[in-house]
């Protein structure tokens, strides 16, 4: 178990992994599967909420089925590294609701971009008219993502500790 304020007990750990399989269960239901009273559990689900552990629900929605099938993954490099390109850089990118996530990663790129579109012509657009606008870009590199073969959004709470012995 970590050693830090977001320490989580076994009960913890259970009631994450089943928000995670289906954040729409019931908190009796819920409170059922942990051995938790309902008022008990809902104490504990607000804590993690509090404490932050738990943070927004969502729905899945289906890319390919509302007309957004073109995934890929797009590096980013900044011609100037500094705080203040990168926030910059940062305060532009939040406003593209194409950029579904970004990482600050390390390698030759700065930024690793995960942006979704309707079709490659479309991208294409996005990155001529809009991310290479952006003052301070200098590099862009795209890898075009041909088939998901793997896509999971539940932490793995219970991965075993590896301990290393001399």
């Amino acid at each position: 178990m970590p050693n830090n304020k977001h320490s989580l007990d076994h009960t913890d750990t259970a009631i994450l992994d089943l928000l995670q399989l289906d954040s729409s269960i019931a908190n009796s239901e819920l409170a059922a599967k942990v051995g938790l009273s309902p008022s008990a559990c809902l104490a504990r689900t607000k804590s993690l909420r509090q404490r932050g552990v738990l943070g927004q629900f969502t729905a899945i929605v289906d890319q390919e089925k509302v007309g957004l099938p073109v995934s890929t993954f797009t590096f980013v490099t900044l011609s100037k590294h500094s705080r203040k390109a990168a926030e910059a850089f940062l305060k532009k990118i939040e406003k593209m609701p194409q950029v579904m996530e970004c990482y600050n990663v390390t390698g030759q790129a700065d930024y690793l971009l995960k942006i979704i579109s309707p079709d490659i012509s479309s991208y294409r657009d996005f990155i001529i008219d809009g991310l290479i606008e952006i003052q301070g870009v200098e590099h862009v590199e795209t890898l075009v993502v041909l088939k998901t073969e793997k896509r999971n959004f539940s932490l793995p709470l219970s991965i075993p500790t590896v301990r290393r012995t001399r």
